[in-house]
C-alpha cells in the first residue's frame, strides 16, 4: 500500500515537473524575443508584427471566419464588421489597437473586397493592374509598367477574388469556360484567363476606368496632339469627316476617340457602339449600345455587327463605334459610305497604311462574297482621315501621325499630313484641295 501511494504521487509530480518546465521554456523564448525585438527596434511596439505577417495572419483569420460562418448558425445574422471585429478581439488581442483595426481591414478586404488588389485599385495613378498566378502583381502608372511588392497567398484566394469580381455581374469563369470579359460597375474592363488556357494559374486583368477622361484641351496639354493638330481635326469632325483611329493596344485610342466625339455638335443625335462601353460622351442625345457574349449554354449572343446594323435603324447622324475587329468592318464601310458622314472608329493597327489594310481584311471576313477590289473601292470612298497614335518609350502617349485618304489606280492609299519625327512634329504636306475645301465650309464643285 504505501509503495502504490509512493508511485501515483510520483508520476503526477513528474507530469507536473514537466508541465512547469514548458511554460518556463515558453515565458524564456516569449522574453527572449521581445528581448531581440526591442533591442533591435526599439522603437517598435512588440506586439505589432511585420506587415508580412499581419498579412499571413489576416488570411488565417479570413479562413477561420469562413468556418465559423458555416458552422455556427448564431454567428451568421451577424453583420460583416462585427463579426470580423470580435474574431480580431478574440484572437488577436494581444495587438495593439492600431494593429488590430488594420489586422480588421486585411481580413475584410480578403472577404469581401478584392483582397491585396484594394490598394492598388485605389491608387488614382494606376490605370492598369496585371496579376499573373500568385507571384507579385504588375501595373501600369504613367504609361509605364513596373512590379508590386502585392501578391496573392495562394491560387484559392485568387480564384475567390475573381468570383466575387464576376459574381454579382451576373458572369463566372470555370473549367468549362476558362476566358471571361467583363466590365465593373465604374466601367473598368475585367480580363479572366483560368488554366489549363493560364499555365502558370489564373491571370486577371484590370484596365482601370476614368469617371472624368481627358477633354481635348488636356491632350492638348499633355502633348498628345499639338494645337495645329487639335485645330485640324476640330475643323475635320465638324465637317462631318469620316476619320479613323489606329494605334496599337494601349497607345490611347479610346481616350483620342473620345476626345474627338467632343468636337460633335450638341443638337446631333449620336449612336455608340462597343463590345465594352468605355466612351464617355458629353453631348445631351447619347445612345449607348453594348455588345453581349453568349451565356453558358451558349445562347443570347448580341454581335458588334449586329449592333452596327441595328444603328442604322435608329436615325443616327453620327454612329461612333469603339472599335472595329471584326466582320463588322463591311457594315461599318457601308454605313460611311450611305449617308451616316461624320462617322468615327478605332482599328488595331501599326500604322495609317495598316489600318486600312486591316480594315479590307476585316471585311472580307463578313462572308458575303464581294471581290476584294470592290471593298478597296469602299475603303477608299469611305474613310477621309486616319488618326494614328502610339506609346513612346518613356511612356508618353502621342498621334504620331495624320493621313488623309487618297484613290489611286489600285484603290485607297495614304498621304501624310502630320508626322511625329525623332520627338519633333512636322507638317509634311498641305491638305488636299478637296479636303480643304470641306474644312473651310464650301460647298463641293
Amino acid at each position: 500500500m504505501r509503495r502504490r501511494r509512493d508511485t501515483v504521487p510520483a508520476v503526477g509530480r513528474n507530469r507536473c515537473i514537466r508541465r512547469r518546465g514548458l511554460r518556463a521554456q515558453r515565458r524564456r523564448l516569449s522574453c527572449a524575443e521581445g528581448g531581440e525585438l526591442r533591442a533591435r527596434r526599439p522603437s517598435r511596439d512588440v506586439h505589432a508584427p511585420e506587415p508580412d505577417h499581419l498579412d499571413h495572419l489576416a488570411g488565417v483569420l479570413r479562413e477561420q471566419l469562413v468556418t465559423e460562418a458555416g458552422e455556427a448558425s448564431g454567428a451568421i445574422g451577424l453583420e460583416p464588421g462585427p463579426r470580423i471585429a470580435a474574431l480580431v478581439d478574440r484572437e488577436a488581442g494581444v495587438l495593439d489597437p492600431a494593429t488590430r483595426t488594420e489586422l480588421a481591414r486585411r481580413i475584410a478586404e480578403r472577404s469581401f473586397g478584392m483582397g491585396p488588389l484594394e490598394p492598388l485599385l485605389a491608387d488614382p495613378a494606376v490605370d492598369e493592374v496585371m496579376v499573373n498566378g500568385t507571384r507579385p502583381v504588375w501595373v501600369e502608372r504613367g504609361g509605364r509598367i513596373e512590379a508590386t511588392g502585392v501578391a496573392f497567398a495562394d491560387e484559392a484566394e485568387l480564384r475567390h477574388a475573381i468570383e466575387r469580381i464576376l459574381a454579382p455581374l451576373g458572369r463566372r469563369v470555370d473549367e468549362a469556360e476558362p476566358l471571361c470579359d467583363a466590365r465593373l460597375p465604374d466601367g473598368s474592363r475585367v480580363n479572366v484567363v483560368l488554366p489549363p488556357l493560364a499555365v502558370d494559374g489564373p491571370t486577371l486583368t484590370i484596365r482601370r476606368f476614368r469617371p472624368k477622361g481627358f477633354t481635348a484641351a488636356d491632350l492638348v496639354a499633355r502633348d498628345t496632339w499639338t494645337q495645329p493638330l487639335h485645330d485640324v481635326l476640330e475643323a475635320a469632325v465638324a465637317a462631318r469627316c469620316n476619320v479613323l483611329v489606329s494605334g496599337g493596344t494601349g497607345s490611347g485610342k479610346t481616350t483620342t476617340l473620345n476626345a474627338l466625339s467632343s468636337f460633335v455638335g450638341e443638337d446631333e443625335r449620336i449612336v455608340t457602339i462597343e463590345d465594352t462601353a468605355e466612351l464617355r460622351l458629353q453631348q445631351r442625345h447619347v445612345v449607348r449600345l453594348e455588345a453581349r457574349p453568349p451565356s453558358v449554354e451558349g445562347r443570347g449572343e448580341v454581335t458588334i455587327r449586329r449592333l452596327v446594323r441595328n444603328a442604322l435603324r435608329m436615325r443616327p447622324d453620327r454612329i461612333v463605334v469603339g472599335e472595329v475587329r471584326g466582320p463588322e468592318a463591311l457594315d461599318m464601310l457601308g454605313a460611311m459610305s450611305s449617308g451616316h458622314d461624320g462617322s468615327l472608329c478605332t482599328v488595331h493597327a501599326g500604322s495609317p497604311e495598316e489600318a486600312l489594310r486591316r480594315i479590307e481584311t476585316l471585311a472580307l471576313m463578313a462572308g458575303v462574297g464581294l471581290p476584294h477590289a470592290a471593298i478597296r473601292e469602299q475603303v477608299a470612298g469611305a474613310i477621309d482621315l486616319v488618326v494614328h497614335q502610339a506609346r513612346l518609350a518613356d511612356g508618353s502617349r502621342r498621334v504620331v501621325a495624320l493621313a488623309e485618304v487618297v484613290r489611286v489606280a489600285g484603290g485607297p492609299a495614304t498621304r501624310e499630313l502630320y508626322a511625329v519625327r525623332k520627338g519633333r512634329p512636322r507638317w509634311r504636306a498641305p491638305l488636299g484641295s478637296a479636303l480643304a475645301a470641306r474644312l473651310a465650309g464650301e460647298e463641293p464643285g
